[in-house]
């Protein structure tokens, strides 16, 4: 008997939903939220409000572009954890409200885990065991995949996250938000080797981002002139903006490269140590095409196999809510109603 979803995404800033039947995608429907954009970042109470206006006409979306109605469907899941609580308490009760009514099975999912899985939704799909690189604006993991249920992080951050260095570093440029696109726009135009930053020397499998982004700070303060552990004042604030104007696409690059070589030296590491050659890649940054370029040009280096989500699965998205439900749902991995949404979360 076929297993139909409904799955809601709605952990930061887009409100989404999605019909799942037997590990296929139906629909994926995203509502984006563009209140933000005056604000420089997602403002946390803005989004839950408009959370809160679009659920029900997105998810109504969904159900018409997949064909599906309330009735044929066999469960209702949603991001659990982690995420903006308020963002997170819309979307979980909207998910309950629906389970009580419809007397239907109820999934919470972990939202890292789901931008993991968003590779088994088409093919080519890894098969297990495959790594994982998981990275976004909040999360930098390295991701050991064993099963669809079985999942451990065997590196992580232990500051910021990659995709909060992009968009700090384009915040530094000027770039409106969100500044991590314009980064990878600029950066196709400029050469990736003409500025180079510092690689932190973190020992293991972890991320560290913090000093990098306090280089970049010095240099872009510096006009290009100064020690990047230094804070000195070499030049006029006309000079600096002169600076940058006048090297936007290398600085982009520059910055980019390191980003990327940072992430895949882990990767790298990650492979010799596991012994594991599937590698795909995850979350919000995934959608990068300078990262994506550089994953393939790695795997074809050192001999891995690699898997990339299409754009859609990268960025927050019911989709990747919907296949976790569909494994879970087969081991039968239900909540009561008593289950709450979370801001932080392990696995």
């Amino acid at each position: 008997m076929a297993i139909t979803i409904l799955a809601i995404e709605s952990s930061c800033d887009e409100t989404s939903a999605a019909i799942c039947r037997d590990g296929a995608i139906l629909s994926n429907f995203i509502a984006n939220q563009k209140v933000h954009e005056a604000y420089g970042g997602v403002v946390p109470e803005l989004a839950s409000r408009a959370h809160m206006q679009n659920i029900v006409p997105v998810t109504d979306v969904a159900l018409k572009q997949a064909g599906v109605t309330l009735s044929e469907v066999d469960a209702i899941a949603f991001t659990q954890a982690p995420g903006l609580i308020g963002s997170l308490l819309v979307g979980s009760q909207f998910a309950k409200s629906l389970a009580l009514s419809l007397n239907k099975p109820l999934i919470g999912v972990h939202h890292m885990q789901a931008h993991v899985l968003a590779n088994l939704i088409e093919e080519p799909r890894p098969p297990f065991p495959f790594l994982c690189l998981t990275v976004s604006g909040g999360h930098t993991q390295i991701v050991r995949c064993d099963s669809p249920t079985q999942l451990s992080i065997i590196g992580a951050t232990i500051d910021d996250a990659a995709g909060e260095a992009f968009d700090k570093s384009a915040k530094l440029l000027g770039l409106p938000y969100p500044g991590g696109p314009l980064i990878d726009k600029y950066a196709k135009e400029g050469n990736p080797t003409r500025f180079a930053f510092p690689e932190p020397q973190i020992q293991g499998l972890d991320f560290s981002f913090s000093g990098l982004k306090t280089a970049i700070l010095y240099f872009l303060q510096n006009g290009g002139k100064a020690n990047y552990h230094k804070e000195e004042l070499l030049v006029s604030e006309d000079e600096r903006k002169r600076f940058i104007e006048e090297n936007l696409a290398d600085i982009c690059a520059s910055i980019q490269n390191r980003i990327i070589t940072i992430l895949l030296n882990k990767v790298r590491k990650a492979t010799k140590e596991t012994g594991i050659k599937h590698v795909c890649i995850a979350g919000g940054v995934s959608a990068n095409s300078g990262l994506r370029a550089a994953l393939q040009e790695w795997g074809a280096k050192y001999g891995w196999n690699t898997y990339i989500p299409a754009f859609q699965y990268c960025t927050d998205n019911a989709g990747m809510i919907a296949i976790t439900a569909f494994y879970k749902y087969k081991e039968s991995a239900f909540e009561d109603l008593s289950v709450t949404a979370a801001a932080r979360s392990e696995w």
